[in-house]
């Protein structure tokens, strides 16, 4: 059991975007999520409680242009907040992964916190599936928002479609497939780093 909390807050501003985080990785799945796309809201919120995570995230952008810019930038700032709270993760089991269902989808979710960031993403949708909640999320974001996360927690990440009909279904299913990923992978069982290397 580790004995320090693990915890990190970002910010991050430009002309487009304003968002501010708050994760604390041995929580109890605590959130509060304001991003002003509620369907993406729902989704991190997903991440946060099936992780286990505490999490906080307040996000304002330029809605009125395109979405692109906020979920990407809560992507890199949730990222950036999970890379610095797992330190030198000294003692995490370091790899995870699970067949995640929800209804009709199936996802298949594997991680490493290997220190090398990339995506593997196998979600397809077509440019005029409709989006979901009002103002509407499309769904070609949420491959964004990993790619952001994923680079910015330096993390190894395969998400894939295995069966699937329902939009929401998929979308919410790969969300919590990541989180018990991330829950599993982030555990402390073992007192060095998880690497022949001597880090990540």
């Amino acid at each position: 059991m580790t004995t320090s909390v693990r915890h990190a807050s970002k910010e991050r501003a430009t002309k487009e975007t304003s968002v501010d985080a708050m994760l604390v990785i041995d929580g109890s799945g605590r959130t509060g999520v304001s991003t002003g796309l509620p369907f993406f809201d729902h989704m991190i919120e997903q991440l946060g409680r099936h992780a286990s995570f505490d999490l906080e995230v307040h996000a304002t952008g330029d809605l009125h242009v395109d979405a692109h810019h906020t979920v990407e930038d809560v992507g890199i700032v949730l990222g950036a907040c999970l890379a610095e709270a797992l330190g030198d993760k000294a003692g995490i089991r370091r790899f995870a992964s699970m067949l995640l269902p929800l209804d009709e989808a199936l996802i298949e979710v594997a991680l490493d916190l290997s220190g090398r960031p990339y995506l593997a993403y196998g979600l397809e949708f077509a440019p005029d599936t409709p989006g979901l909640g009002t103002p509407p999320f499309d769904p070609q974001l949420a491959e964004e928002f990993w790619r952001a996360f994923a680079t910015a927690a330096n993390l190894t990440l395969h998400i894939r479609r295995l069966e699937g009909k329902n939009t929401h279904h998929m979308l919410e299913a790969s969300f919590k497939g990541v989180a018990r990923c991330l829950r599993d992978a982030v555990r402390i069982e073992g007192g060095g780093v998880p690497s022949t290397k001597g880090s990540l």
